[in-house]
């Protein structure tokens, strides 16, 4: 497949600045990178800079036997599934019997991870393949855990994008995919799930391709490399009908198509490593992971911790690790370039900059710019258990015990947000959605608190140029068969949502799909009404688009009330036959209830 690149340069000299334009055209297979290898220099610009100061510019290094990747993709493209086949062929396991022991989806290690099947944290891995380092940060594909990636990429020189070969690009395939774009990364994209009966590379290609001119990628970003992969068989290559037995081919475009790491100095003075996660040891205590910018650390150096907004923390290293593998393993050294993990600094925070502070921190190095992440859109009130059944299940009850253990998830997760209210017992959680503060109240409870959780509502904010209020609304993508359309509309029309587009979908017969703008506010239950309307059908894909002016009045939500307990007591069998008739019912007979309690 050619695609035809029509390129402008422009030539500026001292006395006269001539613009030459040239329309030869450049060819290139997408499949194939004409610019292979590691590259140094600045993204390409509009124009090419002053001749004097490309001279004042400092000398740049690279380390060739290192590269950082962050794996980026819609939720349920096959990120976790593919590092897996690369774990599997990068000797990381003893033998089969103990890859075996470690089962599928081996990065996926939380409870809920594996029961929901998808990952909500950013996790870090190091193989080795031909004497070459490779970082690999595994992130989530959900929009709600986009504040994982944003982070995450921190520490990444290059993403690895993975596409369905049947689906394309979905919607948080360009959340991801902007982020990484901005931050002048080079992308090699993986066009996974190649073995599918219905699979169209051909059209997936084109459709990247598109997705990144309209997210205004450079030249340089649009000539990316294409491997065609099964994660499900481990298998890779260079053509969709030619793979090879293993996954040879994607790890040598890994080291052949994504830059190694830019190192301006090596001097240990000026190091510089922000904090982009935080991970908790029951021997060592907090531990911070970071990736050195410059400079190199030691194991036992006194150093800082250092924010532009905040005091100063200073500490020694009690312990230094490189990622190995699966796990970590201790070393004295480390230089830049390389993902680091260290123990001894009990206060530090995502977004602090670690930096030297031998000679009392004498000419050490600036702090790097804090990690910035999408602001919150819903809320939501934790607080005491007041119910008549209160202190019968949990075991954490009180509200100190419920805002520390609030607090202390702001140390790692920094898209969430904690205030506190009138109310000394209840606290506003405000997160990226609906899923993002579910999986935190379900943690909790495994851990054993006792919560009262309030209905969920957006975050309205005023603009400032304006001055009228916003709020959040959303893209919204639902794949449905052609029957069911009519219903999807008509709910979606109900909770104020605009359409954007609608049609067949290429290449599957007999689906639609359906793209709207729906205010956040409408989003609220509209997944579990889309799944009735359409009996299981739809697949539903949302994420954050901008904030709107705000719709005047209320948006129905439900249609329906619910079944409430009219005596204190145990749930009889007469009672829940009785009932089942009316609506869903989540009790057993047996089951203590009190006046007034949802049943």
């Amino acid at each position: 497949m050619t695609r035809i690149i029509l390129s402008i340069g422009v030539t500026l000299t001292v006395l006269v600045a001539v613009a030459s334009a040239f329309t030869g055209p450049t060819a290139f297979l997408s499949s194939q990178r004409t610019t292979a290898g590691s590259c140094v220099a600045a993204p390409q610009m509009s124009a090419a800079p002053d001749a004097t100061a490309t001279l004042a510019e400092p000398t740049l290094n690279v380390d060739p036997k290192l590269r950082n990747i962050a794996v980026i993709a819609h939720v349920d493209h096959g990120k976790t599934t593919l590092v897996d086949a690369l774990l599997r062929q990068s000797n990381v396991f003893r033998d089969d019997a103990q890859a075996s022991e470690a089962g599928e989806r081996v990065m996926d290690n939380e409870d809920q991870e594996r029961e929901r099947g998808i990952t909500i944290l950013a996790k870090n891995l190091a193989v080795m393949r031909n004497g070459i380092k490779v970082n690999i940060m595994d992130t989530p594909g959900h929009a709600d855990f986009g504040g994982e990636v944003e982070r995450v990429l921190n520490m990444a020189d290059g993403v690895l994008l993975l596409v369905d070969s049947v689906e394309g690009p979905k919607p948080q395939t360009r959340f991801v995919l902007d982020k990484a774009l901005k931050k002048g990364m080079r992308a090699l994209v993986v066009v996974n799930k190649i073995d599918r009966p219905s699979a169209r590379p051909d059209f997936v290609v084109d459709k990247v391709f598109d997705l990144f001119c309209e997210l205004g990628a450079t030249d340089e970003q649009t000539d990316f490399r294409v491997v065609y992969a099964s994660g499900l068989e481990g298998k890779a290559g260079d053509e969709p009908d030619a793979l090879a037995d293993d996954m040879g081919p994607l790890f040598d475009a890994i080291i052949d198509g994504i830059d190694p790491p830019i190192i301006e100095t090596s001097e240990p003075v000026a190091l510089q490593a922000l904090i982009s996660n935080i991970d908790y040891d029951p021997f060592k205590g907090k531990m911070g992971i970071a990736r050195i910018t410059n400079g190199s650390v030691k194991s036992g150096q006194a150093v800082s911790l250092v924010h532009p907004d905040k005091e100063t923390k200073k500490g020694r290293l009690a312990g230094l690790y490189l990622f190995d593998n699966l796990g970590k393993k201790e070393v004295e050294e480390a230089n830049a370039g390389e993902i680091i993990m260290f123990a001894g600094l009990e206060n530090v925070e995502i977004g602090d900059t670690l930096v030297t502070n031998e000679n009392a921190g004498q000419g050490a190095a600036e702090p790097l710019p804090p990690i910035a992440v999408e602001q919150p859109t819903v809320r939501m009130t934790i607080g005491v258990n007041k119910s008549p059944l209160a202190g019968k299940e949990g075991k954490f009850l009180t509200s100190r015990m419920i805002r520390d253990r609030l607090f202390k998830e702001l140390d790692r997760n920094v898209a969430l947000q904690v205030a506190e209210t009138e109310s000394a017992d209840r606290y506003e959680v405000s997160g990226r959605g609906q899923l993002h503060l579910t999986v935190l109240i379900e943690t909790m409870r495994r851990e054993g608190f006792e919560l009262e959780v309030g209905p969920p509502s957006v975050i309205y904010k005023q603009n400032e140029e304006t001055g009228t209020m916003e709020e959040p609304w959303e893209s919204l993508e639902v794949r449905v068969p052609e029957e069911y359309v009519g219903g999807c509309v008509d709910l979606l029309n109900q909770r104020k949502g605009e359409l954007q587009d609608m049609g067949l979908e290429d290449g599957d017969v007999g689906m639609t799909v359906i793209k709207y703008l729906v205010p956040t506010r409408g989003m609220l239950g509209l997944r579990s009404a889309l799944l009735t309307a359409t009996r299981g059908t739809a697949i539903i894909d949302s994420v954050f688009d901008s904030y709107r002016p705000r719709i005047v009045g209320d948006i129905l939500c439900r249609d329906k009330g619910s079944l409430l307990a009219f005596a204190d007591g145990p749930c009889t069998t007469f009672g829940l036959e009785g009932a089942q008739d009316r609506g869903k019912l989540f009790l057993t007979a047996g089951e203590d209830v009190y006046k007034g309690m949802i049943v």
